[in-house]
């Protein structure tokens, strides 16, 4: 059975930008701190703090699986990559925003290196879905790694070379990660926020595809 059958083809695929939902000026409400670390969701952060965006299915596992790393500062929800501006999560789940789920990680270079970052992305979850991952299908949960300089730019390219290597020797198949200079992020809503925080029973669509990644 195909499972992409049971989507509109509109959630497989972009939306045109005469497509996407108009979204609005103000940013949704969020909390001011996070639920666990206690530090703040938003800048100002402590200046030696370095940022990434992960796309690796619902933000809310891979959230938690950020958030417990040594090293990591703070976590959040949110949405990137897309076209319309500030949009709630029931506009995103129409497939007409063009925006993934992502995880804002803020985390200390020098207790944790971007390198082990990317491993644990890369493990985690299995890069070469296209537009789903798992049972969640659409564009909203595509692989992505999104960074703010191009010296990560580079670490992420080289990690996804090394990754697919690994890959293909299990006789997996290809990465369809978009590695990109990061979009604007927009901040999920606040019951998004450390879900799985505040709902340990929730949902977590997790599946890695056993194969290791030495970066």
């Amino acid at each position: 059975m195909n499972m992409f059958r049971q989507y509109p083809d509109h959630k497989l695929r972009m939306p045109s930008a005469g497509e996407a939902l108009a979204g609005r000026d103000q940013p949704l409400d969020i909390p001011a701190s996070h639920f666990i670390l206690g530090h703040p969701l938003q800048a100002p952060w402590p200046q030696n703090m370095k940022k990434i965006l992960f796309g690796m299915g619902c933000f809310w596992g891979v959230e938690r699986l950020f958030w417990q790393l040594p090293g990591v500062y703070v976590t959040a929800a949110g949405y990137s990559g897309g076209l319309t501006p500030n949009p709630t999560y029931e506009e995103t789940c129409t497939g007409l925003t063009g925006h993934n789920e992502v995880v804002l990680v803020v985390y200390d270079p020098e207790e944790i290196t971007l390198e082990k970052l990317l491993q644990v992305f890369w493990e985690e979850h299995d890069p070469t879905q296209g537009m789903r991952q798992g049972n969640d299908i659409g564009t909203t949960y595509r692989s992505g790694i999104y960074v703010y300089s191009d010296d990560d730019l580079q670490t992420a390219l080289a990690s996804r070379e090394t990754y697919q290597q690994a890959l293909t020797t299990q006789g997996l198949g290809m990465i369809t990660t978009e590695i990109l200079p990061a979009a604007a992020l927009y901040y999920a809503e606040a019951y998004h926020q450390q879900y799985l925080a505040k709902n340990p029973q929730g949902y977590c669509g997790l599946r890695g595809t056993g194969v290791s990644c030495f970066i």
